[in-house]
């Protein structure tokens, strides 16, 4: 096990694992394993599905607790912003958990370190392990460090929602067509990115661009508004 990550999870976040054997296991790659079957090592994916779902129970707690007069479906879009993929990716770079993934040598030298996907569900194995090594409060006191900040500052809160907003304020006076148009899409299947265009009668306010054509929309909504309200 990595000597320098064990000093960093100490230092940073005050957790020292009991049993060393899972941290190691939340840090080891599919990849990895295949390309060192005579170690018979596990990969991260079991701890990985038991961390998405400590981490969702915990996440809807405290948006729960804290947003009393939110409805149930703004709730559910809050919760998904924080817990998708590219939020967990940025996690886990915070966290300096890149650094210290086992990857196999094709996975490394297909750029596999940056990649959203595996990013993610190294920080939700993580989560996984901690979970059973020293229980849910743990791995509460770990996220209320790493994730509840950030959303208490408001990080998300609109994110799900510029679309919504964009709207509102176009709508004001009464019904206008608005219309989000597909620019082009660039790039590798995995790391495919789209670039959207917001119309609103058939004037062009705003372009934005993310790896889905949701992410884009919403983020070419963001600049219609910051273009519109500047």
């Amino acid at each position: 096990m990595d000597i320098q990550l064990i000093k960093e999870l100490k230092e940073r976040y005050a957790i020292t694992f009991t049993d060393v054997d899972l941290l190691e296991q939340a840090f080891t790659h599919s990849s990895y394993v295949n390309e060192h079957r005579n170690l018979h090592l596990s990969d991260n994916e079991r701890l990985e599905f038991l961390g998405d779902a400590v981490l969702e129970l915990l996440v809807s707690q405290y948006l729960y607790r804290e947003y009393p007069s939110l409805p149930e479906g703004k709730l559910t879009k809050m919760r998904a912003a924080i817990v998708r993929e590219d939020t967990l990716a940025i996690f886990a770079k915070e966290c300096q958990f890149d650094q210290y993934i086992r990857l196999g040598r094709g996975e490394e030298n297909s750029g596999g370190r940056k990649r959203s996907a595996l990013l993610c569900d190294l920080f939700e194995a993580f989560l996984g392990a901690l979970y059973l090594d020293q229980g849910t409060e743990t791995v509460l006191e770990f996220i209320k460090k790493v994730i509840f900040p950030k959303v208490a500052a408001g990080a998300f809160s609109h994110e799900m929602d510029h679309k919504t907003k964009l709207q509102e304020v176009l709508q004001k006076s009464g019904d206008v067509l608005i219309d989000y148009r597909l620019l082009k899409e660039e790039g590798p299947a995995h790391e495919r990115i789209f670039w959207i265009e917001v119309y609103v009668e058939g004037k062009l306010i705003g372009t934005g661009q993310g790896k889905s054509k949701k992410l884009a929309e919403q983020n070419a909504a963001e600049n219609a508004l910051k273009d519109l309200q500047g």
